[in-house]
């Protein structure tokens, strides 16, 4: 791995482990702040996840900062990056998550590694990941593609802390944190057996998205 690489890497998974411990320890945190207010206890996950987005992705966007496989799969899929670096971020953004759980899990003196029991399961959720990834992607892309890199940690940010309200879901749109939150017992866990078909509406979601992105924003190659 040469060292640009390295730093990617780095940058991958020091953000999607923070970003993680935004999910993770807010929800922690708002099932004790907020006992038995559901509700409440969203509004408090969202809001932390979204301020956490536009500080993680100010940050390290001038490194990487995408933070989500499914976006990684894309730029690969755009051409922006070759098979190799696609797959050093991917794992980093992995471990990254890893590493976040284990921390958020940590800091509210809980057991590093709990498993959830939470079953997130039925197809109106299928359907709400597949539809919160890809309008995840295309905001990205969109951005980006459009020439209006600066506002992208504003308008994902924006983006997910609405999801978390319009999506039945709540807007995971996100493998490597929807593997992460597997191994919390806590208001953001998901349990293992619900994780597969989130992964595969996801990646769903992404495809999807990868056409509408060429769709509405081609590059100059694509214009006729």
């Amino acid at each position: 791995m040469n060292a640009e690489l390295g730093r990617r890497a780095a940058a991958e998974l020091v953000g999607t482990a923070f970003l993680v411990m935004a999910v993770v320890g807010s929800g922690i945190a708002a099932s004790r702040l907020s006992p038995g207010d559901t509700g409440l206890q969203l509004l408090e996950n969202s809001l932390v996840t979204g301020a956490a987005l536009v500080a993680l992705i100010l940050a390290l966007q001038p490194v990487s900062a995408a933070f989500n496989p499914v976006v990684t799969l894309v730029e690969r899929a755009l051409g922006l990056l070759s098979t190799t670096t696609a797959a050093a971020l991917v794992v980093a953004q992995v471990v990254g998550g890893l590493v976040g759980v284990v921390l958020a899990n940590l800091m509210f003196d809980l057991d590093a590694v709990s498993l959830s029991g939470t079953e997130r399961s039925g197809g109106h959720l299928w359907l709400a990941e597949v539809v919160a990834t890809l309008g995840l992607v295309v905001i990205i892309f969109g951005s980006v593609r459009s020439g209006r890199t600066d506002t992208v940690a504003y308008a994902v940010a924006g983006y997910i802390t609405a999801a978390y309200w319009f999506t039945s879901s709540t807007s995971f749109a996100n493998p490597a944190v929807t593997v992460a939150r597997m191994f919390s017992d806590t208001f953001a866990g998901i349990a293992p057996g619900s994780v597969p078909p989130f992964l595969l509406a996801q990646v769903a979601g992404g495809a999807l998205a990868l056409g509408l992105v060429r769709l509405l924003y081609p590059t100059t190659e694509e214009t006729p």
